[in-house]
């Protein structure tokens, strides 16, 4: 394939409204595939870079990092897939390759010049900006690819991409599984995740949301509890009760708070990215020995092992599928959340 155009729908200018427009792809290198996207999620970490929240992006930006098609063309060197093999992309598409924790699969975490190669908003190898998912087909190195296997559906699995592998990771990390007491707190498109597959994993899984609307919701997705944090019962009832506790939600919350919920030697996750700093009072962390912690995606060979589960597992995202021109309306249902429990945009009506 030689360097060629395709249709995406893209934001002009911070906070502006994303259209429909063309971006370049490039041409197809030895170990390169070209994908056919066929879903792609929408996150809040989308709305955030287009909002230059986490500081001002390079724009015109193509968002979407919760990527799922097929192959539709293979580079001469390609040794992992064939042509309809289906695939999915992640947050990056590259890594410096060479660093410690390249070497040790965490490319996430990669401390190469410039870090790892995000799918959007960066800039590949080549110098050139990157685009997402948020259009009809994307071009990336084999070893940046994953198999998505059979028995998950593409559209319920692009949001595993990235919302799945957020909350794999740590779970995996701090080995939750049976006799593990956690907590989540928000049940949205990363909660609803961590739910299914915390339950999965056997441990008892707690939900702790603002309210208890959705708690229909999160009993039916595996909680085996659920509470809502507008009650300061909820504090009292639950304090020093958990292991793990994984903070999914990017606005600022009172942290001392949830800190009180940790047994002795217990860790607070904080996954969500808030747009301002949080305090922590030392005394929230000295006694019991607690730790607050930070989790970012997962390597390329965890967020394999994460698939393989939940394909072992039946487990998909909940999703609400739409057309790319309801893209912008979707934008401001997340931000008032909305949503049950991920977006997905149906790639064949860009």
């Amino acid at each position: 394939m030689t360097h060629t155009t395709v249709a995406a729908y893209a934001s002009p200018a911070p906070k502006a409204p994303l259209a429909k427009t063309t971006i370049p792809r490039r041409a197809l290198g030895e170990h390169d595939i070209l994908i056919e996207i066929k879903f792609a999620g929408i996150c809040h970490s989308d709305i955030h870079q287009v909002n230059a929240d986490w500081g001002v992006g390079t724009y015109p930006m193509v968002p979407g990092h919760e990527i799922a098609g097929v192959v539709a063309e293979v580079g001469s060197g390609v040794s992992k897939y064939a042509l309809g093999d289906r695939v999915g992309v992640g947050c990056f598409v590259d890594s410096c390759r060479e660093c410690e924790n390249c070497k040790a699969g965490d490319e996430q975490y990669c401390t190469g010049a410039g870090g790892m190669y995000g799918t959007y908003n960066s800039r590949g190898r080549d110098g050139e900006p990157t685009y997402g998912g948020y259009s009809t087909h994307i071009v990336v190195d084999e070893n940046y690819a994953l198999r998505i296997p059979e028995g998950i559906e593409l559209d319920v699995a692009a949001p595993l991409l990235c919302a799945g592998i957020t909350l794999y990771s740590p779970l995996a990390h701090w080995n939750a599984g049976p006799g593990t007491k956690l907590a989540i707190i928000g049940l949205g498109g990363l909660g609803h995740m961590g739910v299914k597959i915390a339950h999965a994993l056997g441990a008892e899984v707690t939900v702790l949301s603002q309210t208890l609307s959705k708690r229909e919701d999160g009993l039916r997705l595996g909680a085996d509890h659920y509470y809502a944090t507008s009650d300061p019962a909820t504090f009292e009832e639950l304090a020093g009760r958990f292991d793990l506790i994984l903070n999914t939600v990017s606005a600022n919350l009172d942290l001392n708070a949830y800190l009180s919920l940790l047994r002795t030697d217990g860790t607070l996750v904080q996954i969500g990215g808030p747009e301002h700093p949080m305090e922590v009072a030392p005394f929230a962390l000295i006694p019991g020995r607690k730790s607050l912690s930070g989790s970012m995606i997962g390597g390329i060979r965890e967020t394999q092992e994460m698939l393989d589960f939940c394909a072992q597992h039946g487990i998909g995202s909940e999703i609400e599928l739409i057309e790319a021109t309801q893209i912008n309306e979707a934008y401001e249902r997340v931000q008032k959340s909305d949503v049950r429990y991920r977006f997905v945009i149906d790639a064949s009506t860009i």
